[in-house]
């Protein structure tokens, strides 16, 4: 017989008995589940098995059945409130426990997660935009969602907004009911999504990993689950400091009260040399407090930060999985659906749709534009045009000599070189960039995004392309695409960056 068990019950079963008006019924459940079993194993009736070997078991049964557990989950965590009454955190550790076996991908883990976690946000979106507040309030109570977890999600929601959607999902309550609540508030899904990409991409990784690292020991993943109130609390602490550091310098007041001091205080022989330093940094302290922290003026950087984030995953996680396993998780089907689907008139207008990712007429295009721009002395869009098709070259060059992955059988056209990444799809995102600068320059077209939205069908077509003449696999033309995006995405946030220290920078006092 086991002492602390049998207490442990006990003490369960009286905080249930003195809290059953205050909880609610599948936390009752749960806690009866719980003490049952507390109750039989105190009484050495039952031998819990080795943990580790179970879980090594588990890992062998479920095999690829796992990418698909992982992935419903993930999906049904927000996009059905499942999050309100299981959290999705264990099925993220599960699977990344299962990826630490070597039994399945942990990239593509990851992606799926991150995808499905990203498609169940805006499905609760989309529901909450068509339902209204009015759905949860009459049908809550039956996830666990009374009145009162209601207001108190709709107080921190309405305190943050947009960072509601980001750090919400790392708050199981929150996370649960955020996505339907910014639907039914009327926030912009241009707004929600970069947000949650960003968001429920770290949310996958950090619990995936974590089962990954600490799988041949899961009970040091429990005992740092457990143990982990201390980390978090620095970790709150930390926030709720630079939360209040930044609401403090937002006011242009205290910002010049700081510099003031500063001033104050390197007046002295010796230290003079950084007062002009001081100025200086009022311009990026400025674009810090208003662009990193999320909020409407936050919301150009966002979405750059998650095409860095996506794109560069998709980048690196090809080039892990095709190190590791040589192809990716559908290379092969896709490849033998293009054989499938040889026609030799298909096969002649996928000749010329390619090329509207030649590198010889995509770096025609941009060296031209580029000149054009910098005669016209828009610098910074010239800087994310050029450097950014520079680094999109380094990227695909890097990737073909490093990993010199050989390319399918049976291309349909001549080609040289390794296969990944596909240059053609990489360079075709430039596409893209040049509708966004022809949007923001050209007054006939200013407003019209939509244009933007029509030039990402141009490296899909391109990367289909490449597909279909069976010069490339899916996955070279997913990993250029991703690569370009990001290279391109970190060029604008140092453009950005720049535009914003020069435009909020004081000007330099004459003499």
């Amino acid at each position: 017989m086991k002492v602390l068990p049998l207490i442990g019950a006990a003490a369960l079963a009286f905080f249930l008995i003195n809290r059953r008006k205050k909880l609610e019924l599948p936390l009752i459940i749960g806690g009866i589940i719980a003490v049952a079993g507390l109750c039989v194993y105190g009484s050495g009736l039952v031998v819990l098995p080795n943990l580790e070997e179970l879980l090594t078991s588990v890992g062998a049964t479920l095999g690829d059945w796992t990418y698909l557990l992982v992935g419903v989950l993930a999906f049904l965590e927000t996009g059905a409130f499942v999050g309100l009454i299981a959290p999705g955190e264990t099925a993220m550790v599960v699977g990344g426990v299962v990826a630490g076996q070597g039994v399945i991908s942990l990239v593509t883990l990851i992606g799926i997660a991150w995808l499905a976690a990203t498609m169940g946000d805006l499905v609760s979106y989309e529901l909450g935009r068509r339902l209204g507040r009015e759905f949860i309030v009459k049908h809550g109570p039956r996830f666990g969602m009374n009145a009162e977890r209601l207001a108190m999600v709709e107080k921190f929601f309405d305190k943050h907004g947009g960072k509601a959607i980001f750090i919400g999902r790392f708050v199981g309550i929150v996370r649960a009911v955020a996505p339907f609540l910014a639907g039914s508030s009327g926030m912009p899904l241009r707004r929600f999504l970069p947000y949650d990409i960003l968001g429920a991409g770290l949310w996958a990784t950090t619990f995936i990993m974590l089962g990954y690292i600490f799988w041949q020991s899961f009970a040091t993943v429990l005992k740092v689950a457990k143990e982990g109130a201390l980390g978090l609390g620095i970790v709150i602490s930390v926030i709720v400091a630079l939360v209040w550091v930044v609401r403090h310098l937002s006011k242009e007041e205290n910002r010049h009260a700081l510099e003031q001091k500063m001033l104050a205080a390197l007046d002295r022989p010796g230290l003079r040399l950084l007062q002009p330093l001081v100025r200086w940094a009022q311009g990026p302290l400025r674009f810090f407090i208003a662009r990193i922290t999320p909020g409407t003026t936050g919301l150009d950087l966002t979405t750059l930060l998650a095409f860095v984030a996506v794109g560069g995953f998709a980048y690196v996680g090809y080039w892990i999985v095709i190190a590791e396993r040589g192809y990716g998780a559908i290379d092969k089907q896709v490849q033998g659906w293009a054989v499938d689907l040889y026609n030799p008139a298909a096969v002649t207008v996928a000749e010329v749709l390619t090329t509207l990712g030649a590198p010889l007429l995509m770096f025609t295009l941009v060296i031209v534009v580029t000149i054009a721009l910098l005669t016209r002395r828009h610098f910074l869009e010239a800087f994310v045009l050029g450097v950014g098709m520079l680094t999109t070259f380094g990227s695909v060059q890097l990737g073909k000599l490093l990993l010199d992955r050989p390319r399918p059988p049976g291309a349909l056209v001549d080609v040289a070189g390794s296969a990944y990444p596909s240059g053609h799809t990489a360079y075709a995102v430039a596409w893209v960039v040049l509708a966004a600068i022809a949007v923001r320059l050209i007054p006939a077209l200013k407003g019209k995004w939509w244009i933007v939205g029509v030039a990402f069908v141009v490296p899909v077509l391109v990367g289909a392309t490449r597909v279909y003449l069976q010069v490339h696999w899916l996955s070279d033309t997913l990993g250029g695409g991703g690569g370009a995006v990001a290279c391109f995405a970190l060029m604008a946030i140092i453009a950005l960056f720049v535009k914003v220290v020069r435009d909020t920078s004081p000007q330099a006092p004459n003499g």
